[in-house]
């Protein structure tokens, strides 16, 4: 075993209490980004009685790997005092929290390694599970208990600005897309009323595609790269990888997945800058004749394209149908006097999303060499 590493089996130990009150509120399951999340269960007959009870600062997992690619769902319950869960979920707890912080043993679990070392310890011929034996033979670095209060406040400190520029951002395109509904739905600058100049065009006269450079790898394929560049699918980050294809700024437009658009129809964009990779499952975009990719993600995004999604098992927009659907296109000088207002509101959000990549970046390196954490140069300011 390595110099100051630990069996977890050490520290935690199981906990099995049961609902016998039979009570059925905040019932609650564990996704693969590690979180507890409501549970989408169908309850109807169920005994109550049978579920477990966790508590806050315990943990959930489900040994079942099988079902859930490459990650084990695995939580530690922070939100509430108590919440319910199936009894197939196995429920744990630290002894000692003067010896081994909940919150530290949270972070190391978030490593990609961990689930890589779960999947590969996992056993069974139906399913493959990672039984409690196993996981109480898990090795971990268990550094002085102050060492471990400092990593966890430098990782909370990382994700609380993380989601302060995320703030940021949300006003930010809320405001952008408030200047298009009174421009292009509401007409305020017109009278109220269109421009007869405008005119009704196809997606293709204002939109340059980049589908033929994509090109996906799998998941094994991707196993042994360096963590550098962002590997965008259909609607997000899907991995990072040693390479990229494209520089730049692009919109990705879901072309087939789960979900394509949002429930009001409109589809699923990703507006992106800087140096990338993506697989086939988002078209590729640029603006053009006029429109910048500011004003192509504003005009897009509002546009209903329900009536192009085909699939019932997996929806798709597919190029063809993508390129000749119809959109309103303004005249030069309006569309030239629009970008000149939104740009300035995408420069800032795109530079606030380089600074959370950054952030992102240095969260990652703390996970993956937690221990040695105080090697990496924390932000000082954190820039609005």
């Amino acid at each position: 075993m390595k110099e100051g590493y630990r069996l977890l089996g050490d520290f935690i130990r199981q906990v099995d209490v049961r609902n016998t009150d039979g009570k059925e509120e905040n019932l609650l399951g564990v996704s693969v980004q590690k979180m507890f999340i409501p549970s989408i269960a169908n309850t109807v007959g169920t005994d109550f009685t049978k579920y477990k009870v966790v508590k806050r600062g315990q943990f959930t997992y489900i040994p079942d790997t099988s079902r859930r690619g490459d990650k084990i769902g695995i939580a530690l319950l922070t939100d509430y005092d108590e919440g319910l869960v199936s009894n197939i979920y196995t429920v744990f707890e630290v002894k000692d929290e003067n010896e081994l912080l909940p919150e530290y043993l949270m972070l190391w679990f978030s490593r990609p390694e961990f689930d890589r070392y779960a999947r590969f310890k996992s056993h069974g011929s139906v399913r493959e599970i990672m039984d409690w034996d196993e996981m109480c033979k898990v090795k971990l670095p268990v550094p002085s208990i102050e060492k471990q209060r400092s990593i966890v406040k430098a990782y909370n400190t990382i994700t609380d600005r993380i989601e302060l520029k995320r703030k940021i951002n949300d006003n930010l395109l809320a405001t952008a897309q408030a200047v298009y509904k009174a421009w292009f739905v509401e007409y305020k600058p017109f009278g109220g009323n269109c421009p007869i100049s405008w005119r009704v065009g196809s997606v293709d006269e204002i939109a340059e595609f980049f589908d033929s450079m994509r090109k996906p790898l799998s998941s094994l394929e991707r196993a042994d790269m360096a963590r550098i560049y962002p590997y965008y699918g259909a609607v997000s980050i899907v991995d990072y990888v040693d390479d990229y294809i494209f520089d730049g700024e692009y919109l990705l437009l879901s072309e087939d997945g789960i979900y394509v658009v949002d429930d009001s129809g409109h589809p699923l964009l990703q507006h992106i800058i800087g140096k990338f990779w993506a697989n086939n499952h988002a078209h590729i975009l640029k603006g053009k004749a006029g429109f910048t990719e500011d004003s192509l993600y504003l005009f897009l995004s509002n546009t209903n394209m329900s009536p192009i999604v085909t699939g019932a098992a997996q929806p798709k927009i597919n190029q063809a149908n993508l390129k000749s659907f119809p959109i309103t296109i303004p005249d030069s000088e309006v569309l030239d006097r629009f970008n000149s207002i939104v740009h300035p509101l995408f420069d800032r959000k795109l530079n606030n999303e380089k600074e959370i990549r950054k952030l992102e970046t240095l969260r990652e390196l703390l996970l993956s060499r937690p221990v040695s954490y105080t090697h990496l140069t924390l932000p000082t300011k954190l820039e609005v």
